[in-house]
């Protein structure tokens, strides 16, 4: 059992105050902080004892990871945990899969681009199916949603311009899975490639059908969605994501509350602070809403196009012991997900481990007991790193606290 330092990560979308915040800080930080890592990916590995955790696993992989741990995943932790605080929307984005993330870095290493370079697309050789558990209320666009969702909002907005988009995708015609998503492929590959002097035409045509529309006439997701358009075409005037905005599920989500993202799953934070866990990648393929790298081919070619309908995660929900426990199943192998609240008035929670673990704290103060009788206490922001030398631990607190607790 393990203190484990987290990493800053500075972005200009980051947050001054929500994370200082967390952690008991009122005093806003110099500049926005937009993630805290924790796990052992090489671009910014936590720390025990000063020691960064990626080097410490390669020393010795089966005492850190456990010897079916490391066996199944090359030596290396295969999940990174981060709280996200984000004031302002992230980058239009998408990861890659497994395959096509082996393939990229390969290709990128092949031609000799730095891999901390700015036209660097694949930071490692791992995909990145991510989730995502709201701390606060949370804004996000996550996935296409279904096709006639699209349709119907394209109708309402009644724009000149838009109609030779919107007869590529409806032509009164019902819609197979796969024709739906060669319509969507269609639209979001003509807008992604149009030149920039007819998209800022097309945009303007759009925000002046958009402030035209009675939002107390038209359902409650659309009024949402012009909404978000607006406002995110107001803080990247003209981009690509403006128009991709149109296609994609808008959630808000309450605190407790998940969104899962697997790979090619076109996406986008816009407001909010939150847990992130992932599988142990850096890799982002960028299609607008910032002023990092754009590689449009090497995006549509990592894009799924199937629609989303429902980007939530069914949380299951148990208490135990007086703490509740919400586990956040997903459908990969690289992690799991729980989040655990307790109280002064719960028992002392007995858990058993299966694999490495990464404890966050996102409020009040928790105390970690492991078989030998080593504590440690850990409150906001703060972590522990458990392995196979800390198969039984207990956990109590002496007032409400809630942890997250990621495992391989």
């Amino acid at each position: 059992m393990h203190r484990l330092a987290g990493i800053e990560r500075a972005y200009p979308w980051g947050s001054r105050t929500a994370i200082p915040r967390l952690k008991g800080d009122q005093a806003p930080a110099p500049h926005p902080i937009a993630e805290l890592w924790f796990g052992a990916h090489p671009a910014s590995p936590s720390t025990v004892d000063g020691k960064p955790l990626s080097e410490l696993i390669a020393q010795d992989p089966s005492a850190w990871l456990g010897k079916r741990i490391a066996q199944r995943f090359d030596n290396r932790l295969p999940f990174l945990v981060k709280i996200l605080a984000a004031d302002e929307p992230l980058s239009l984005q998408a990861h890659p899969s497994k395959q096509q993330a082996e393939d990229g870095w390969e290709r990128e290493n092949a031609l000799g681009i730095d891999v901390s370079g700015a036209q660097r697309n694949y930071k490692d050789n791992n995909h990145k199916p991510e989730v995502l558990v709201a701390l606060s209320d949370f804004e996000a666009m996550a996935g296409f949603r279904p096709l006639e969702h699209t349709i119907r909002l394209l109708r309402q907005l009644n724009c000149a311009a838009m109609d030779r988009y919107l007869h590529m995708i409806d032509d009164g015609q019902a819609l197979g899975e796969r024709e739906e998503e060669n319509r969507l492929r269609a639209l979001f590959t003509t807008w992604i490639t149009i030149p920039a002097g007819a998209r800022a035409e097309l945009i303007r045509h759009l925000i002046e059908a958009i402030d035209a529309v009675d939002e107390q006439q038209v359902e409650p997701w659309i009024a949402h969605t012009l909404h978000n358009v607006r406002a995110i075409n107001e803080r990247y005037p003209n981009d690509i994501g403006v128009l991709g905005a149109l296609l994609l599920n808008h959630v808000q989500l309450a605190p407790g509350e998940a969104i899962y993202l697997r790979a090619g799953s076109l996406h986008a934070y816009l407001h909010g602070v939150g847990v992130e866990v992932m599988a142990n990648s850096d890799n982002v393929l960028r299609g607008g809403l910032t002023t990092k790298h754009v590689d449009v081919p090497e995006l549509v070619k990592v894009l799924g196009f199937a629609p989303l309908a429902d980007p939530f995660v069914a949380a299951e929900q148990h208490t135990r012991a007086g703490a509740e426990i919400t586990r956040y199943p997903i459908p990969i192998e690289d992690f799991n997900l729980s989040a655990i609240t307790i109280d002064a008035t719960a028992e002392p929670l007995e858990l058993q481990l299966d694999g490495p673990t990464i404890v966050v704290s996102s409020s009040g103060e928790v105390e970690i007991t492991n078989a030998n009788g080593e504590q440690l206490r850990i409150g906001p922001t703060e972590a522990v790193w458990l392995d196979e030398r800390d198969r039984n631990v207990i956990l109590t607190a002496e007032e409400a606290a809630q942890v997250f607790w990621a495992y391989a």
